[in-house]
């Protein structure tokens, strides 16, 4: 039986609740705890510190009672990808051959600013090994099924990854927010596969180190949440920074859907909820224009040599697959491995075409406060036939990886937020800006999020 909590029931609820002392910490952790134990996260997570997060939420308890402030989050369960250190852990990023290797001394920045935030850390979740996959598929921990799709199809389907296990944690209650991180769409695919919000933004915003390495030029450390104001607390945590909310309304917004690349092959269920997440949009005052966006064709052609996570991991993992290849997630080991036939030349030419890129897309989007698009362009496939089929799994990783991955070649930053409606699949909307336009996407989705969650709740009373 799937515990998720409604998507309703948020961080911010929650701590106002435990501020007011009319839910205590404590309580809170132990919901949490029977999470993270039924059955349905049974593969969510590698590791569990329940001890710990009791202790938290404890120290939560104290200062509320004290009349302290418990910290932005009070106490409550938050989950940390198998690719951050925490102290006294073994940071194995989803594989076994780092299980054995020593433990963290420190905190990566990124956990001690949520600590100190107050973060009662339940465990550390599943993801693809490595980072390197935005399915969800891991065969050495297994792979924890799509919670959000089983109650409406009896068929496993994929978790998303590769930050596979924190979006479970939080689907189904273990945690309030999941820390992860983002190469190609690893936050949003996830997110967008089982109805949740996933941050993405601008790398440079948020510390990478103490974080196992996929793409030092494109990753990015994020989270996942409930809310898109659940989003902009841990984004001003993580950043460490104050998000300036201009609390535009609908009608103001001035939004771009790009024609180009991002609505081909849309599958039945994502093409409609997409459709009529802009028709809703539209109806409350949005204006929306619909745009030729020929830059967005010029990816493949920028990456044509293997891409910035080929090049930069194969420098990372080449000495480790000499001697442990064995080892590896075949088919991950098989990405890193493109990157071994690029050239110092392939990847300096990569470098000053990304650069010129990104120029001409930032001119090309100045007018627009963002942009919207599908965060992925398939609702989550079958799990069963992409464990079996390399060519089922490799086709389905392009498709989910597709459309998120060009923020991140942009720099860019990118939310995505349910647009399903009840009964149906869960499927995402992808607002995306530049570099540095994180509060404005922030701000935007806060007025997205209000205005697509009023269609569904009347839509759920006729």
């Amino acid at each position: 039986m799937i515990v998720a909590l409604p998507m309703s029931d948020d961080l911010t609820d929650a701590r106002r609740e435990v501020v007011s002392g009319r839910l205590s910490a404590a309580t809170a952790i132990e919901r949490s705890i029977g999470a993270a134990t039924s059955p349905v996260n049974a593969r969510t997570f590698v590791a569990t510190s329940f001890n710990a997060a009791r202790a938290a939420a404890r120290a939560a308890d104290r200062a509320v009672a004290d009349g302290r402030d418990p910290g932005p989050l009070a106490g409550l369960a938050v989950s940390i990808k198998d690719l951050f250190d925490v102290a006294g852990e073994v940071t194995a990023a989803g594989s076994t051959i780092l299980a054995t290797e020593t433990a963290a001394a420190a905190d990566a920045p990124v956990v001690a600013r949520l600590r100190r935030a107050g973060a009662a850390f339940i465990g550390r979740t599943n993801m693809s090994e490595f980072a390197f996959s935005g399915v969800g598929i891991n065969p050495h921990h297994g792979t924890p099924v799509n919670p959000a799709t089983a109650g409406l199809d009896a068929t496993p389907r994929i978790p998303g990854g590769s930050s596979s296990g924190g979006a479970v944690s939080v689907a189904t209650g273990a945690a309030w927010v999941a820390l992860g991180s983002d190469t190609g769409g690893s936050i949003r695919i996830p997110a967008a596969l089982q109805g949740l919000v996933g941050f993405k933004s601008t790398a440079r915003l948020v510390p990478t180190e103490g974080a196992l390495p996929l793409s030092t030029t494109l990753d990015t450390v994020s989270a996942m949440t409930r809310s898109v104001r659940d989003a902009v607390v841990v984004h001003e945590i993580l950043a460490d920074r104050r998000v300036v909310r201009s609390g535009k309304p609908l009608e103001t917004l001035r939004l771009a859907v790009p024609r180009t690349l991002m609505l081909d092959g849309l599958d039945a269920t994502v093409a409609r909820a997409f459709a009529r997440a802009i028709e809703t949009l539209s109806a409350g005052g949005a204006n929306i224009e619909e745009i030729d966006l020929p830059l967005l064709g010029e990816v493949t052609a920028i990456n044509a040599t293997g891409g910035f996570s080929a090049a930069e991991s194969w420098a990372w993992h080449r000495r480790l697959l000499a001697d442990h290849e064995a080892e590896y997630d075949p088919r991950v080991a098989r990405r890193i491995r493109r990157g071994e036939t690029m050239t110092a030349a392939d990847y300096i030419e990569l470098l000053a075409a990304r650069h010129r890129w990104i120029a001409r897309m930032e001119a090309a989007l100045v007018r627009f406060d963002a942009l919207l698009s599908p965060t992925v362009p398939i609702v989550a496939p079958e799990l069963a036939p992409l464990i079996a089929d390399d060519d089922a799994f490799f086709a389905a990783n392009a498709a989910l990886l597709r459309n998120p991955s060009l923020v991140n070649l942009l720099d860019g930053c990118a939310l995505t937020l349910p647009c399903h409606h009840e009964r149906e699949l869960p499927a995402g909307l992808m607002v995306w800006h530049a570099a540095l336009h994180d509060d404005r996407v922030l701000d935007t989705s806060l007025a997205l999020e209000a205005a697509l969650r009023s269609s569904r709740d009347d839509a759920a009373r006729r």
